[in-house]
């Protein structure tokens, strides 16, 4: 019996800038310490006898399984990401600020990835409907942005770096 392999295919790249590079970098370090700290926490409440009705060990295995999701996620976007080169070209892309208008509001935002963008921060995914509307713009085009609420027309006001 032969065995037939299978290609894995290849993650796709995450865009991330310097900034969110580093932070999900020091969120990893955090993680990685307080596991130390909860294994300690696990021994001692290993330690105290009977497991099954031992708060304080059903507790920690808890917080062991929610640190161990995290540092998976964390280390799968740290091995995939990249930071996308931000051209001096006025062209909407990841990284630039971008201002919107139409005659009910004016918008501004930065277009980052998905594992950055916040929108209380003002950072929209380049996969949002606004991310996708804009993608590859210039000043004083127009776009139409459709979304949960309907169509919304806006022209771009600005392109920053």
């Amino acid at each position: 019996m032969t065995k037939v392999k299978t290609k894995q295919p290849k993650p796709d790249k995450i865009p991330l800038s310097y900034k969110a590079i580093n932070q999900k970098q020091a969120e990893l370090n955090k993680l990685v310490l307080l596991r130390k700290e909860v294994m300690k926490r696990l021994i001692v409440a290993r330690e105290m006898g009977d497991l099954s009705e031992n708060g304080a060990y059903s507790a920690a295995k808890f917080e062991l399984g929610r640190i161990g999701r995290q540092t998976r996620q964390l280390r799968y976007i740290l091995m995939n990401a990249y930071t996308p080169k931000v051209d001096e070209e006025s062209v909407a892309g990841f990284g630039k600020e971008i201002t919107l208008k139409n005659d009910q509001s004016t918008l501004t935002f930065i277009l980052v990835g998905q594992y950055e963008s916040d929108v209380s921060e003002n950072k929209f995914s380049l996969e949002s409907p606004i991310g996708q509307a804009v993608l590859g713009k210039r000043v004083r085009d127009e776009v139409t942005v459709v979304s949960p609420k309907g169509k919304t027309k806006y022209k771009i006001e600005s392109i920053k770096k």
